[in-house]
C-alpha cells in the first residue's frame, strides 16, 4: 500500500469586487489536493493549498513548481499514513516556507484515514448538532456598499460585524461605524475592525483613540509587522483591544512563537491555517496563547468550500465562544458545492446534503 498525490489549480470567481488593504480582488486561484491509494479504490482524501497575494509567506512566482516537487517527492517515497506519522511525514516532506501546502497536505490526508467522506474530525458540528458562532465580514467599497453589506448582515441575523478599516477616507469609516452603534449597543451588535496593518505609527494612537468612541471590541493589525516595540506599547495602552494577525505569518519555530506572543502580550491572536502553516502551528500558537491567558479565534484566508470545511471542522474541536472568521462560503459564484451554511450568524454542516465533487472529475496532475 502507498499513497499516490494529485493536484489541480481551481480559480473561484468573486461575486463581488472584494475590496481589502492590498488592492480589490475578483478572482483567487488555489490548488486541490487528491490522495488516493489504489488498494482502497473510492476512498479519496481532498485538501486545498490558497497562497494569498500579498501575505502569504508561499506567495512566489514559482509556486506550481514548487507543489509540484513536494509532490514528486511525497509519490517517490510510498507512504503509508497513521495517526502517529502524520506529523513526521508533514515536517519532512514539506518545507516550512510552504504553509499552503502544508495546510492542503495535512487536510487530504486527515481526510483519506478517516474515509474520504470529507470528514475531518468528527464532533458536534460534523455530525450536525452544533453551529459555530461565526462574525459578518464587510467588506471595503464605497459607502453606499459598505453600508448596504451591514443591513444584510444585520438582517441575516448577525450579532457581531468585521470591518475592513484603513484603506478608505477614515472619516467615512468613521461614519459607517457611528451608523451601527447609534442604533445598536454593544450589548446588541459587537463590532470588530481589521487595519491590516494600514496605520503609521505616528497616527495609530490618535486613530486609535478615535476608534474607541464607537466602542469596539477589538482590531486587527493596526500597524504593519515587526514593529515590536509600538506593538508591545499599543497591547497595553491602547483603548481598543489589540489581536495579531499578519504578525504570525512565518513564524514556525514554537520558541519564537512563544517569545513573540510573551514580549507583545496582545489581548487577542487570530488564526489562519493556511497562511500558518496547518493544524499542528495552530495548535502550537492556542497552547501558547492559552498559557498567557491570551484570547483567540479562527479565521479563513478565502479558501473554497473545501479548505473552510476542514477549518470550520478543527475550530469545531475547541470549546471557543468567540465568533470566528468563517462566514467566506458565498463569495465565490464557482464554489465547491458542500454541506456548509450560515443561518442566524452561525455556520452549520448540514449532514442531510451531499459535497459536489463533479467540477473535479478531470484536470488531476500528477507530479
Amino acid at each position: 500500500m502507498s499513497l499516490k498525490i494529485e493536484y489541480q489549480p481551481y480559480t473561484l470567481d468573486f461575486r463581488f469586487e472584494a475590496g481589502t488593504s492590498r488592492g480589490v480582488l475578483t478572482r483567487k486561484t488555489s490548488w486541490l489536493i487528491k490522495i488516493s491509494d489504489e488498494e482502497q479504490p473510492g476512498v479519496e482524501g481532498y485538501g486545498e493549498c490558497g497562497p494569498l497575494a500579498g501575505l502569504s509567506v508561499d506567495d512566489i512566482p514559482d509556486f506550481e513548481v514548487q507543489l509540484a516537487a513536494v509532490c514528486k517527492l511525497f509519490n517517490s517515497l510510498d507512504l503509508e499514513v497513521f495517526p502517529f506519522n502524520l506529523p513526521i511525514i508533514l515536517q519532512q516532506v514539506i518545507p516550512n516556507n510552504l504553509p499552503s501546502v502544508r495546510f492542503g497536505i495535512e487536510t487530504a490526508l486527515l481526510d483519506f484515514m478517516n474515509g474520504g467522506t470529507r470528514v475531518i474530525f468528527n464532533n458536534a458540528f460534523t455530525r450536525g448538532e452544533k453551529g459555530i458562532a461565526i462574525n459578518g465580514l464587510i467588506w471595503m467599497g464605497n459607502e453606499d456598499f459598505m453600508a448596504h453589506q451591514i443591513e444584510e448582515k444585520l438582517d441575516h441575523g448577525f450579532t457581531t460585524l468585521k470591518m475592513k478599516v484603513g484603506a478608505l477616507d477614515f472619516e467615512q469609516e468613521c461614519r459607517l461605524l457611528s451608523s451601527i452603534r447609534s442604533r445598536y449597543t454593544p450589548d446588541q451588535i459587537t463590532l470588530r475592525v481589521d487595519a491590516n496593518g494600514a496605520f503609521d505609527a505616528n497616527e495609530v494612537t490618535e486613530k486609535l483613540q478615535r476608534l474607541s468612541e464607537f466602542e469596539l471590541h477589538s482590531i486587527e493589525q493596526p500597524i504593519r509587522t515587526g514593529q515590536y516595540d509600538l506593538l508591545t506599547r499599543l497591547s497595553t495602552s491602547s483603548p481598543i483591544d489589540i489581536a495579531l494577525d499578519e504578525e504570525l505569518i512565518g513564524k514556525f519555530d514554537y520558541m519564537e512563537k512563544f517569545s513573540l506572543l510573551k514580549k507583545i502580550q496582545p489581548p487577542f491572536i487570530i488564526l489562519k491555517p493556511t497562511l500558518l502553516g496547518g493544524f499542528q502551528h495552530c495548535r502550537e500558537w492556542i497552547e501558547i496563547a492559552q498559557r498567557l491567558s491570551i484570547g483567540w479565534w479562527i479565521t479563513s484566508a478565502l479558501e473554497s468550500n473545501i479548505g473552510l470545511n476542514a477549518i470550520a471542522q478543527f475550530t469545531a474541536q475547541y470549546e471557543n465562544a468567540l465568533p470566528q472568521g468563517l462566514g467566506t462560503g458565498c463569495l465565490y459564484h464557482n464554489n465547491i458545492p458542500s454541506p456548509l451554511r450560515v443561518h442566524q450568524g452561525h455556520l452549520y454542516y448540514t449532514e442531510s446534503i451531499n459535497w459536489d465533487l463533479s467540477s473535479l472529475q478531470s484536470g488531476w496532475i500528477t507530479a
